[in-house]
């Protein structure tokens, strides 16, 4: 590739490319379009494509890390979702907790009411007070 390396010119996004000079790849990250001559952009891809697809298949893992890395994986995703529903769950009986909790505070405050007979008295038709 150094050999290429003085016939490569760089073209930052929106300037204008050298004459007879086609855009060999485009690099996003810093948006930079990278430029040979014209019949020589096409080798130069070429060879660039085919060491990053080589560099790939050498540092992939055997078959055996890759399942093993899938296996974890899954995993992960499953106490990820399991910690979310409990954690969803807990919320839910807090609150749950918190409204009985609320509701007996309540009944535990009109205690004094509960055992008033005349409330009791008062609702009741007079046919059955002479009795």
């Amino acid at each position: 590739m150094k050999l290429f390396a003085g016939l490569r010119r760089e073209v930052g996004h929106g300037g204008a490319a050298p004459r007879g000079w086609q855009m060999a790849w485009y690099e996003p990250k810093r948006r930079i379009g990278v430029y040979y001559p014209a019949p020589l952009n096409w080798v130069v891809r070429g060879l660039r494509e085919f060491s990053y697809r080589l560099r790939i298949a050498l540092c992939a893992p055997r078959m055996e890390q890759a399942q093993v890395f899938e296996m974890q994986r899954t995993h992960r995703e499953r106490v990820r979702l399991a910690e979310e529903y409990a954690n969803g769950y807990m919320a839910g009986w807090r609150e749950c907790f918190r409204t009985c909790l609320e509701a007996v505070e309540e009944e535990i405050a009109r205690v004094d009411e509960t055992f008033d007979v005349t409330g009791w008295v008062e609702g009741m038709p007079k046919a059955k007070l002479k009795n």
